[in-house]
């Protein structure tokens, strides 16, 4: 095994250790942290919103991403949300940094850190209009829409109007085929 210093690594560093690892990592505060792996029904929730946000998207001339895109919000944090939308030019080939709409599904393993560490650092580009929180076991959740006083937040009801993409979403369509 090598030993190396323990330290924060740079923005080269850290998307140089991104296309030689198996794994992938997140980058807070310039420490990398390994992900971990989602079940089905996570996955099936991301899978439904994206096909969901596709069209939408589309129509507004924006990219829908999920789960292997990452999103840089600072010269030392990176994240991959589990989806966002990105209207405007193409930030950089292997990341974007304006989204205006992040969405994190939310599990057992990732709960607090989506509700709190993400949640502040998410909420901080101009760009950012909506953070999405959806539950995972069960339908649910919420968004936190950018207003002229700052976020609010609204819990989801049976139809989930979209910040930034224009449209409405019905709740029961995110979790189709989710026990």
């Amino acid at each position: 095994m090598t030993e190396r210093a323990l330290r924060p690594l740079t923005e080269e560093e850290y998307l140089a250790l991104e296309r030689e690892s198996p794994l992938r990592h997140e980058l807070l505060e310039g420490f990398p942290h390994a992900m971990a792996g989602a079940g089905l029904d996570h996955n099936l929730i991301v899978t439904n919103l994206v096909a969901l946000l596709k069209p939408l998207a589309r129509a507004k001339g924006c990219r829908v991403y999920s789960e292997t895109v990452k999103l840089k919000l600072s010269e030392d944090t990176f994240y991959y949300p589990d989806v966002m939308a990105v209207c405007g030019p193409k930030a950089h080939p292997l990341y974007e940094t304006s989204p205006c709409l992040v969405a994190e599904v939310l599990s057992p393993n990732t709960e607090v850190q989506d509700r709190r560490e993400k949640l502040s650092r998410y909420l901080r580009p101009p760009s950012l209009l909506g953070y999405l929180l959806l539950e995972s076991g069960r339908p649910g959740g919420v968004l936190y829409r950018r207003t002229p006083e700052g976020f609010r937040e609204e819990a989801l009801e049976e139809t989930l109007v979209l910040p930034c993409l224009e449209g409405t979403l019905p709740l029961a369509a995110l979790y189709e085929g989710v026990a």
